[in-house]
């Protein structure tokens, strides 16, 4: 089995930093790294293929894309990496070596993944793992929770754990997010923490209107359950209607 990326363009960077963003809590990973190619202007460099992904074509704009594609910006030194499909249990570990191994031949300065955590209270941190001792002292320095015991999942799991045993610079960015539906605002605040990390300017106003308008229609649904919760209750104790 193979999981190989394609270059569909010619890459014109000198050691970019490459963003990576997979489906997971929230869709966070996917909604940042996608928002992100949009607000810069990106280019689309190539794709991932792998016979064992799903047989489906996105379509953005009339064209059809392959979903799991890759961009970069001459203007911003950046490649940014994303799927809007699930990756298969089975493709993990392919894929995250396939991403290694481009990152190294093609002298990434710095791998930092996206990603969603399950939120815990108020939703306002973003917590972050890193590679090498003196990036968790950057990332604290900026505002990022360190995380010192735990679990991350997935390519970016794996593919930090890979970095880290071959001493390769990367960080994952995870913002609290919740799982039940996609979370704008937690594509917002690690967007915020992004680029406080690699200096360019993220504007990050629609991702945190988009939350709105979902948080307001996540309430109104809400309601509407407890309405609905609240009438059935009143029609249980009036008793069967025959008998």
């Amino acid at each position: 089995m193979t999981v190989s990326i394609i270059e569909t363009s010619k890459y014109n960077l000198k050691s970019p930093y490459l963003i990576e963003g997979f489906p997971g809590i929230g869709l966070v990973g996917t909604i940042s790294a996608n928002y992100l190619v949009e607000k810069l202007g990106m280019d689309l460099l190539g794709y991932v293929s792998s016979e064992k992904f799903s047989p489906i074509a996105s379509v953005h704009n009339h064209m059809p894309l392959h979903p799991a594609r890759m961009y970069q910006s001459k203007k911003h030194n950046l490649v940014v990496l994303f799927s809007e499909l699930i990756v298969p249990m089975n493709t993990i570990y392919p894929l995250s070596q396939e991403i290694f191994g481009w990152a190294k031949k093609h002298k990434v300065r710095q791998i930092v993944s996206l990603g969603g955590i399950n939120i815990k209270g108020e939703q306002d941190e973003v917590y972050g793992i890193a590679s090498l001792p003196e990036l968790s002292r950057m990332i604290e320095r900026k505002g990022v929770k360190l995380i010192r015991e735990g679990v991350t999942t997935g390519v970016s799991g794996l593919l930090l754990a890979d970095c880290a045993t071959r001493s390769f610079p990367a960080i994952s960015l995870l913002a609290e997010a919740h799982a039940e539906y996609m979370d704008p605002k937690g594509a917002a605040m690690v967007l915020d923490a992004l680029s406080k990390i690699i200096n360019i300017k993220i504007d990050t106003r629609e991702l945190n209107e988009q939350s709105k308008e979902i948080e307001s229609k996540v309430k109104e649904l809400l309601d509407q359950a407890k309405d609905v919760h609240e009438e059935y209750k009143k029609a249980t104790t009036l008793g069967p209607m025959y008998g």
